[in-house]
């Protein structure tokens, strides 16, 4: 995937384990990004960091654990782009919400960025910036997907408050639609016919793939005049 350079840069991809995270990673590192990968399971993150050319940093961080945000910060020391794809749905209906899988959903998508961001504003370099991740069912709310809804919705006005606040670092969030990141695989054989069902429906007719992501992620960093701003990567899924 051609990219601008990143020579000289140092990135800390949160979420390193995940697809999307893997391939931002592997992308930065050709751009000649050094890399701090985080996340909660160190074998994804060695993982990831054995399909790297270039230098990376291995750091297991807990976004429910200021003390885990904390020590990520300690180690990561001064840094120019910080990227959170973490994300823990809490999806059903709302009858049947398990109160901890909630609160595990808003510390990914609302306390985790909210905590990044108090602890290592202060260690980005100048013209640096945080991006994170929100979602579709913010503006496309559904039955069984209320909590989706909300943490997406929150952390969308959580870049904005943060970007006024830890001013000039640049605060932006990637807003994915339906990609085929994995994880749909679980629909088995119904898979395909799902992907089909939302290209035909979407106004790009066509579902998302993890490249698309990562390009949006890198003009979010790119551009030192964006900050504020849900950037949608959605083909339009939002309008219809």
């Amino acid at each position: 995937m051609p990219a601008q350079t990143l020579e000289g840069q140092r990135l800390i991809v949160v979420g390193a384990g995940s697809r999307t995270g893997r391939l931002l990673a592997r992308t930065a590192s050709a751009a000649g990004a050094d890399l701090v990968l985080a996340g909660p399971d160190p074998r994804k993150l060695e993982w990831t960091a054995g399909e790297l050319g270039g230098k990376a940093d291995v750091v297991p961080v807990d976004l429910s654990d200021e003390d885990s945000v904390a020590g990520l910060a300690a180690r990561a020391g001064r840094f120019d782009h910080l990227v959170s794809t973490a994300a823990m749905p809490a999806n059903g209906p709302l009858a049947d919400l398990d109160l901890a899988a909630v609160r595990r959903a808003f510390d990914a998508k609302v306390i985790g960025p909210l905590l990044l961001a108090k602890h290592l504003a202060g260690q980005v370099e100048q013209g640096g910036s945080f991006t994170f991740f929100s979602g579709v069912a913010a503006w496309r709310p559904a039955p069984a997907r209320t909590v989706m809804a909300t943490t997406n919705g929150a952390l969308a006005f959580l870049v904005q408050a943060l970007a006024v606040e830890v001013a000039p670092v640049r605060v932006n969030a990637i807003s994915p639609g339906i990609v085929d990141t994995g994880s749909w695989d679980g629909l088995g054989a119904d898979k395909e016919e799902f992907l089909r069902g939302v290209a035909e429906r979407n106004p790009a007719r066509r579902v998302g793939m993890p490249e698309d992501l990562v390009q949006a992620v890198l003009f979010a960093m790119g551009n030192p005049y964006v900050t504020g701003t849900v950037l949608h990567v959605d083909g339009g899924g939002r309008l219809v």
